[in-house]
């Protein structure tokens, strides 16, 4: 997968990147690579909380565009993250009480994309993704949006878990979509909500789903076992739509 104009390629670039600011997702540093340049980049990126990941030459030459990446590659988010202080005053400015989608597992950039676009049109006030396992905000999540990053925040953060219980201490409830769960349409929906997605192969983390107040399910009649995350997302967030509506 290609990231466009999101890759930072070579020491100097990637360095200056840090230093503008710019968000760095994720780090590709030549494994074994020790001299003072790269120390120096390595401390960068820790100091600014990013995903460093040591990898072989060969790797790093064929995510190269430019073949001069110096041993150091950088994807860059195409947008900038919110905090999730930024998503509960969007609620309060609406008057609303708040509903956030929150994403474990979720690595596909279409489906985040489609998800982000997803929430948006349902009234969603932002999503929360974590640091680690999943995607980040490049340019292909840009277009799967549809241009609904403009308008819906997505917060980065580290401990989705601890992230949740955070917001249960200013009265926000969990619901995860899992296949174990309760019928959504039996489940009471409304208030104050955290809806948790993962994805269609490892669903929610262990941790996340213990997190949660409940588990919804879908009802499914087909031939195979789940549906396609973004469309989960979906469903579940329309059922929170109509309870919400009534």
């Amino acid at each position: 997968m290609r990231y466009e104009e999101f890759t930072i390629e070579g020491r100097n670039a990637v360095m200056e990147a840090f230093r503008s600011g710019k968000t760095i997702d994720k780090l590709f540093i030549l494994d074994g690579c020790k001299d003072g340049p790269m120390e120096t980049i390595k401390r960068e990126a820790k100091k600014h909380d990013c995903i460093i990941r040591f990898v072989t030459k060969e790797r790093l030459n064929q995510m190269s565009e430019t073949g001069k990446h110096q041993g150091v590659i950088a994807y860059a988010a195409a947008y900038e993250y919110a905090h999730v202080e930024d998503i509960l005053k969007l609620a309060e400015q609406k008057g609303e009480p708040p509903f956030i989608l929150l994403l474990d597992n979720i690595e596909d950039p279409h489906n985040l994309g489609a998800i982000i676009r997803t929430a948006n049109l349902a009234g969603a006030h932002g999503v929360i993704i974590p640091k680690n396992r999943a995607a980040g905000l490049t340019a292909a999540v840009v277009r799967a949006s549809a241009g609904a990053l403009n308008y819906t925040p997505v917060a980065k953060v580290t401990n989705l878990a601890k992230t949740m219980e955070d917001l249960k201490k200013q009265g926000l409830w969990f619901v995860c979509g899992d296949m174990d769960g309760t019928p959504m349409y039996k489940l009471d929906l409304k208030g104050p909500i955290g809806l948790v997605i993962g994805s269609e192969g490892e669903g929610v983390g262990r941790l996340v789903k213990k997190t949660c107040d409940l588990v919804a399910s879908i009802p499914m009649k087909g031939d195979i076992d789940s549906l396609n995350a973004s469309v989960a997302a979906g469903v579940l967030a329309y059922e929170i739509v109509r309870q919400r509506m009534q």
